[in-house]
């Protein structure tokens, strides 16, 4: 018999450095999990990737147990470390902050199309380039 899902939480951590401070302690405290638990199982499976930051999608159930996900780090992150930026334009429209290949921009298309809601590479790109474009970043060779 499958468990009944009683939560789903979704956030964001950088890997290899989960801890019970806020934003992960209070969200694990209220889905009844155990903090420690989930940090240290956390921090067991990201520890070749320190410090990037991963979104990850805990599953709570009836009986306080959980399961949970590690998705690629995020497209705009992917993107400011390959443009070796710490932050994104204020105004991506009139103010470019830095330039990006295509080449780039296809291989973190390639990279994140298992998180994706798109069933080819074409679509994955475009999703890719308007992040790109709303960070205020230029795409050389489009």
């Amino acid at each position: 018999m499958e468990k009944k899902i009683k939560k789903i939480l979704r956030l964001q951590i950088k890997a290899g450095s989960a801890n019970p401070a806020p934003p992960i302690g209070p969200a694990c405290g209220a889905a009844g999990i155990k903090i420690m638990d989930f940090c240290n199982q956390f921090n067991a499976l990201t520890k070749n990737k320190t410090g990037q930051l991963l979104p990850v999608v805990v599953k709570v159930y009836d009986d306080k147990s959980f399961s949970f996900l590690i998705k690629n780090p995020t497209v705009s992150y992917q993107l400011m470390e390959a443009a070796s930026l710490k932050k994104g334009s204020k105004e991506s429209n009139r103010t470019k902050v830095g330039k990006i290949s295509l080449k780039k921009v296809i291989c973190i298309a390639e990279n994140k199309m298992s998180d994706f809601n798109c069933f080819n590479l074409k679509a994955a790109i475009s999703m890719v380039s308007g992040t790109a474009r709303s960070i205020g970043l230029e795409i050389l060779g489009e």
